[in-house]
This record gives structure tokens, C-alpha cells and sequence, in this order.
């Protein structure tokens, strides 16, 4: 290992540890603190949107400046816009019995790529800082200083606005012997790994929770009920832009036989140009290295550029080398994932045969990445994402801008999940919420233990027969008897007087009723009846004690001990169940 490495482990460690320490400071701020740093960076990136994307160009040699530009704004603005509202900060959500509290993670290893390096440092420094996470860059070497510049811009932003200084770090010394330091740092907490296959997969066997993504081969059909003038347009943009820099640009056109000559005719009046067989097989030889892998000369280059490396001779103003392609796999050069305006043409028959051949594309090599899909038919396209082992599935509309979210409802992203499919973690467009672990605190809906119930008085039986007899039977049978005695009594003899001296005998009570006076007497001497349930509080009310209580009649007795759920007391107090004691 050389001192350059040594240097590089060294740094790597140093960083982290003082992000660490940052952390803890920036995890204790309040939402509207860490919204207005995040307001600060997102203004500074958007100033400087222009001239970062210039030195992208101008130190990688990819892409386009002005699109190098636009994908600055993306991460900036519409990013920061769409996440501005997201709670990061304390309960972010009550669901009553359930109530979610954010958690930031920690320190934030952020791996930045060459194609598309200010633009993913812009967009991974917001969502770390939103939120509440600390974040150390590891630029791409063919890239360093303009991502250490981007750094700069947004860092100096944040400090201004309360920020500690070493919450957001960009590596200096960049190689792989640095990148696999931070990665596996014990205070690194989780990792955001955009570049090649070999790097994510260094990202995934760190030991650490790692948000990693694989290769786009994108295929996009274009079937019979397609507007072809713009499904032809928006496949020329989505592959043209920044000269196919980006993972989620179309690779492959798939087109139904029966439009297949208005698509060819659309195609050449937009700027592509379809090469004859030998043309086709002259590029075909740079697309790839004696390897078989992809030529990382040809990346993010314009058309005519690969066609002067081809030693091929196309017209001025050509935007997009189109080839027929006959097969899918390592024969089949123009089958792979290009990163550059280039496109292989594939002609099949109906539907069916075309999931296949777009499914085919996805397996050799962008396994749950994007497909793409121009169609009027809405349920036709439901059909086809159904079949497709892709996260995104991006309908008429350029699937580079559609799979970022810039030109659909998507999350807006520049890290896209692939799923189990493409062996990542997650199929999401990553965001903030996914550098948050949410905690839950949960309140008891269902009792384990209850109260014990009540035993039931036992009921009165006849000595005789053993069987219950009612009150009124027993009152009839009295009456009867006492009917019988009266009517054989003699007349009662007239009181006496009362001498003066006397004391008031007590007041004498009602006299019986004319209709049945022994039943009057004898309902007067019954016992006053009482509630069979003693009148004690419960410990606790559910939801369901109170459906149980309303179902019978019946009211639940409690008092200022009593445990109530949310639920149970709405319910209750609606239909007037409780009776305190």
C-alpha cells in the first residue's frame, strides 16, 4: 500500500470522527433550524448551478454544460421543493394508538460518481442535512474537484447558517483504499453508494446498512396505439440528455412491426440516424472493451464523436446512432447499457413478444433499474408494468426524466433504487426518509389481562319442586290466602278513646288500594329491588368493552384510575356508557 493510501485511510477517519461529533450537535436542532440550513444550501447550489456544471464538463469530458446545468436545478430546487414540508424533526406523525417519532442515523457515507458527480452531491448533501444527518463525500478520482467545489459552495451556505463546520466533509485524497475506510468506519451509520457494480458491491459487504443501485439498460416499447411523432421525441430527449449520463436514459427501442416504418421515418426526421450493417458492427467494436465490458471512452460522448472513434462517416446535425438489433447478450454489443446517445432497434410482433424481448434486456444487465413504454392504451400499460422486473416503469414520457421524478409523480431522486431485482435494499427513489429510522410508540389496543368478572347472585328455588317461582307468583298465592282469611273474620270492634295525655301513636300508614289492597299491602313489604352488579369501577375501557356495554344496555363504571384508549372514550362518551364512581 503506497502513502497515498495510507493518506487516504488516514483522512477518511479523521472525517468521520469529526462528523461524528458534528452529529450530535446537528441531531439536537429543532425543524426550522435545519429547514433554513437546507434553505441556504439549496440557493447557493442554485446560484451556482451554471458554473458547476461546467467544471463537471470540463474535468470529466462528459455530457453536455448547459444539461450538466439543468440536473444542478433538478438536485437544488426541485428536490429541496418537494421535500421542504417533510417532518424529520420530532413526532412526524400521531395515528392514536401509534405515534412515530424521527431518529436521524448518524454519519452519512456518500459515494459520488464521475457521470454524474455536482449534480449527486447537491442532492445527497440536502437529504443527509434535512435529515439531521451529518455527511462525508467520496468523490470519483476523474471527478474530485468539482464535487469538492460543490462542497464548498453548499458547506460555506450551511456554516453561515448555524451549521457545525464539519457536518458535511468531502474527501480530498481520493481512492479505493479511502472510499472502503469510511465505508467501514464504526461511526459511519449507513452508506449511499452511486457508481459501479464492484463499488456498491464493496458498499454492501462493509457491514453497514448501505442504499445502493445497479446498471440501467433501459428498454422502452413503443406499441400500436403509440403517438409516434412524440413517443419518437421523448426517446430522442431521454437518451440525448447530457449524452446519456444518466443511468435511467433509453438503451434499447422496441417497436410493434405494424409502426415500425413510422417510427424509422420519425426517427431520421428528429436527428437519429440508422447505420447499414457494416457501420452498425464498426461501432459495435468500440462499444465494448476486448473485455466485454463497456468502453468507458464512448460515456457520456456525443454521437459524432463515437462515430470519428469508429472511423464512420454520418451527417452534420445527426443527435442519435440507431442500429438494428437482431439479438440480446454479450454477441450483441448494441444490447447493453451505452451511457451515450446511441440506441439498438428491435422489431417484434404484438405485446407479448415485446415484454419478452424488454425482459430480456433487463436481464443482461438492468435487472430492476427503469423500462419505459409509449402507448394510449392505459390498461395495456398497466399490463406491461405487470410484467416488467423493473422499479420504475416510465409511460410516454422520456424515461431519463420521467425515472428522476422530473417529469412524473416520482419522488424526485438522483439515486435510484433496482430492488431485489437489481440486488439493492430498496426499489425507492431515495430520499430523506430513508436516512431516518422512525421510532414507534405504541399503545395497548387489545388487553392481555382484564379484570376478573363478577360472579352472578344465585337465584332463589321453590324447597319443593327446586324450580325458580317469581315475586308475582308468590304475591298471588298471598293474596288468595290472606282474601280467604278476611272474608271469615269478624267486623273489628271500635277503638278506644285516646286519654289527652296520651303520646301521638306514629302516623298511619296509606290505606290499601280499593282495587286489590292485599296486593298494594304485600308489594309494599317486598324489598326494594337493586342492581344484581355492584357498582365498582373497572381498571380499564377498550373499544371493545364499550361496543360490548352499549350491545347489552348496560353502562361501565369508572372512575379518575380508570384507563380509557382514545378510541374506547370517543365511543363511550357518544353513546353515554360511563357512570363514574
Amino acid at each position: 500500500m503506497g502513502d497515498k493510501d495510507l493518506v487516504a485511510q488516514q483522512e477518511a477517519r479523521d472525517a468521520v470522527e469529526s462528523a461524528h461529533i458534528a452529529w450530535q450537535k446537528l441531531s439536537a436542532f429543532d425543524q426550522a433550524k435545519v429547514d433554513a440550513i437546507c434553505d441556504a444550501m439549496s440557493a447557493a447550489a442554485l446560484r451556482e448551478a451554471g458554473r458547476l456544471g461546467t467544471l463537471a464538463h470540463e474535468e470529466t469530458g462528459f455530457g453536455r454544460p448547459e444539461d450538466k446545468q439543468e440536473k444542478n436545478r433538478f438536485a437544488a430546487e426541485d428536490v429541496w421543493n418537494h421535500f421542504r414540508k417533510l417532518k424529520t424533526v420530532g413526532v412526524v406523525a400521531d395515528h392514536g394508538d401509534v405515534v412515530e417519532i424521527a431518529s436521524p442515523r448518524g454519519v452519512v457515507a456518500a459515494i459520488i460518481p464521475s457521470t454524474n458527480p455536482t449534480s449527486t452531491a447537491i442532492f445527497k448533501i440536502i437529504i443527509a442535512i434535512k435529515s439531521r444527518n451529518s455527511v462525508v463525500l467520496s468523490p470519483h478520482p476523474s471527478a474530485a474537484r468539482c464535487i469538492a467545489e460543490t462542497t464548498r459552495v453548499m458547506r460555506e451556505a450551511a456554516i453561515a447558517n448555524g451549521l457545525p463546520a464539519e457536518a458535511i466533509h468531502c474527501l480530498e485524497t481520493s481512492s479505493i483504499e479511502g472510499t472502503e475506510a469510511l465505508m467501514r468506519h464504526k461511526h459511519t451509520a449507513v452508506i449511499l453508494a452511486t457508481g459501479g457494480i464492484g463499488l456498491v458491491r464493496a458498499a454492501y459487504s462493509s457491514g453497514k446498512p448501505a442504499f445502493g443501485v445497479g446498471p440501467g439498460n433501459v428498454p422502452v416499447y413503443v406499441d400500436s396505439s403509440a403517438d409516434v411523432r412524440k413517443a419518437v421525441a421523448d426517446i430522442l430527449t431521454g437518451t440525448c440528455f447530457d449524452n446519456g449520463t444518466i443511468c435511467a436514459s433509453e438503451q434499447s427501442v422496441v417497436v410493434d412491426r405494424s409502426i415500425a416504418e413510422a417510427v424509422r421515418a420519425e426517427f431520421a426526421a428528429q436527428g437519429g440516424h440508422f447505420l447499414d450493417r457494416a457501420s452498425a458492427d464498426a461501432v459495435g467494436k468500440i462499444l465494448l472493451t476486448p473485455q466485454r465490458t463497456l468502453n468507458a471512452a464512448i460515456v457520456g460522448k456525443s454521437a459524432a464523436h463515437i462515430a470519428e472513434l469508429a472511423g464512420i462517416s454520418i451527417p452534420q446535425g445527426v443527435r442519435c446512432l440507431v442500429a438494428d438489433c437482431d439479438g440480446v447478450g454479450r454477441d450483441h454489443p448494441w444490447s447493453i447499457e451505452k451511457l451515450s446517445p446511441t440506441l439498438a432497434f428491435f422489431v417484434v410482433e404484438g405485446a407479448e413478444q415485446a415484454a419478452a424481448r424488454c425482459r430480456e434486456i433487463l436481464q443482461f444487465g438492468g435487472m430492476g433499474h427503469t423500462a419505459g413504454m409509449h402507448s394510449r392504451d392505459r390498461a395495456a400499460a398497466i399490463r406491461f408494468g405487470e410484467l416488467m422486473p423493473a422499479a420504475r416503469v416510465v409511460i410516454n414520457s422520456p424515461t431519463t426524466h420521467g425515472a428522476i421524478g422530473l417529469s412524473t409523480g416520482l419522488p424526485p431522486s438522483m439515486t435510484l433504487g433496482c430492488g431485489s431485482w437489481g440486488g439493492n435494499v430498496t426499489s425507492d427513489n431515495i430520499s430523506p426518509v430513508h436516512l431516518i429510522d422512525i421510532k414507534r410508540v405504541a399503545f395497548e389496543t387489545k388487553p392481555v389481562n382484564r379484570p376478573a368478572a363478577m360472579p352472578a347472585p344465585a337465584k332463589a328455588e321453590s324447597p319443593a319442586s327446586g324450580r325458580n317461582i317469581s315475586r308475582d307468583a308468590i304475591a298471588t298465592l298471598v293474596d288468595s290466602f290472606l282474601r280467604e282469611k278476611l272474608a271469615s273474620a269478624p267486623p273489628p270492634a271500635a277503638p278506644s278513646p285516646v286519654p289527652a295525655a296520651t303520646p301521638s301513636p306514629e302516623p298511619p300508614k296509606p290505606a290499601p288500594s280499593a282495587e286489590n289492597p292485599i296486593r298494594t299491602i304485600i308489594h309494599e313489604l317486598r324489598p326494594a329491588q337493586t342492581d344484581s352488579k355492584p357498582r365498582v369501577a373497572v381498571d380499564f375501557v377498550s373499544e371493545a368493552d364499550v361496543r360490548t356495554a352499549v350491545d347489552k344496555g348496560e353502562k361501565i363504571f369508572i372512575n379518575s384510575k380508570t384507563l380509557i384508549t382514545p378510541a374506547a372514550r370517543d365511543l363511550g362518551e357518544e353513546k353515554d356508557v360511563f357512570a363514574r364512581v
